[in-house]
């Protein structure tokens, strides 16, 4: 049996290493679509956010918040699932092109670095709520509210999971 399809040369635990990949990116032209997200237990919702994120522009990146990070955001109980083994998993997905992690609250240094021709979030946020909206709009980029598939959250599950443990 052949190795599996190597991901880990796209995934990155700085900007400053992916810098090179997405330099060439630019240099291609191709339009760079950015999102971002814990995406602590990966379920359909996410899976269809980011096939729908990638059908927005050519390549795309996501950021993907560390354990520390995720712990400050969802609490001292999270992430379930480690930062290496969520961005293997993000990294796997055919239509990612990019992982990168970081470790602040919010993506806002990693979206200033990258400056993606698109920003996207589910519909839970509104334009003016995302972080980096106003930063990628200054910069002629767009941003771009993506509808959810109703039903499905990281949350949700863990809590279902707790409430069958009972």
């Amino acid at each position: 049996m052949q190795n599996s399809v190597d991901i880990e040369h796209i995934i990155f635990d700085k900007v400053e290493d992916f810098l090179p990949l997405l330099n060439s990116w630019r240099a291609s032209n191709f339009k760079i679509v950015f999102t971002n997200g814990c995406f602590d237990i990966l379920h359909v919702g996410h899976v269809d956010y980011l096939n729908k994120a990638k059908a927005l522009g050519h390549k795309l990146v996501v950021g993907l918040n560390t354990d520390a990070s995720v712990k400050r955001l969802k609490g001292p109980q999270r992430p379930l699932v480690a930062q290496h083994s969520r961005a293997i998993v993000i990294a796997s997905l055919k239509f990612v092109d990019a992982v990168v992690l970081f470790d602040e609250d919010t993506p806002l240094q990693l979206i200033t670095a990258i400056v993606p021709n698109v920003l996207t979030k589910g519909a839970d946020y509104t334009i003016e709520n995302i972080v980096g909206s106003k930063f990628v709009a200054d910069n002629g980029g767009e941003v771009i509210s993506i509808p959810l598939v109703e039903g499905f959250s990281s949350s949700a599950i863990i809590k279902k999971m707790g409430d069958n443990n009972s």
